[in-house]
């Protein structure tokens, strides 16, 4: 059978349940009733919306106790939203680009990795500092930087066992440019976190550094900001 492209843009098309897809970009869980007041309509009809958005493969349903979540179904979907974005912003605007919350220029998560304007500067600094080559999308980690972050404690040779690419170049909504994604861009997240540097904002997935976190973030990952 043929792929029927126009089911998944269909899905999509729809502005309640593109605010619900969006929503779930930071990679969080949500419950329908959350995911009803980010969309700013009814819990009923943020149900029918999720009923279609998991039929059609884009959301995968999370059972907790009495407690049902929903998720992105995978990076796949995160990458085609993101790329969605870039597309839109695109064809409405030629001079600003990306979210209008300042927060979310600067650094937010994308899905599962960190994106805006701050990751934007640490790829463009690991490319600089011979830690990645950029090849369009398929940027590659040199030796070099294989050194490095296995100093850091990565375990290099588990994310290259793995079938997810241990680096992706993801073109930037905001910058429009390319930040870190992959298996080493969500380790690099989850070691921000880890080290209490940032924390994710309560009311978006834009990610907050503190003044001495993002000395850190520049010390460890030689970004000059």
């Amino acid at each position: 059978m043929e792929p029927n492209i126009s089911v998944v843009a269909g899905l999509i098309a729809d502005p309640t349940r593109a605010k619900i897809l969006t929503a779930l970009m930071g990679g969080k869980a949500l419950t329908a009733t959350e995911l009803a007041i980010e969309a700013d309509v009814t819990p009923q009809t943020a149900s029918s919306h999720l009923s279609k958005l998991v039929e059609g493969d884009l959301l995968q349903l999370r059972k907790q106790g009495r407690h049902r979540y929903f998720q992105l179904k995978g990076l796949a979907v995160a990458e085609l939203l993101e790329q969605l974005l870039v597309m839109t912003t695109s064809a409405q605007s030629k001079v600003q680009t990306g979210p209008n919350d300042t927060r979310l220029q600067y650094a937010r998560v994308c899905y599962d990795h960190l994106a805006g304007e701050l990751g934007v500067t640490l790829y463009d600094a690991l490319v600089a500092q011979g830690m990645l080559i950029d090849a369009g999308e398929q940027t590659q980690l040199t030796e070099k930087g294989k050194l490095y972050f296995r100093e850091l404690g990565v375990d290099v040779a588990r994310l290259q066992s793995k079938k997810r690419p241990v680096c992706k170049s993801c073109l930037d909504w905001s910058e429009r440019r390319n930040h870190l994604a992959g298996s080493l861009g969500q380790w690099v997240l989850d070691y921000i976190f880890e080290k209490g540097w940032a924390q994710r904002d309560l009311d978006a997935r834009s990610v907050s550094f503190s003044k001495a976190g993002l000395k850190a973030f520049k010390r460890v990952f030689l970004v000059e900001l």
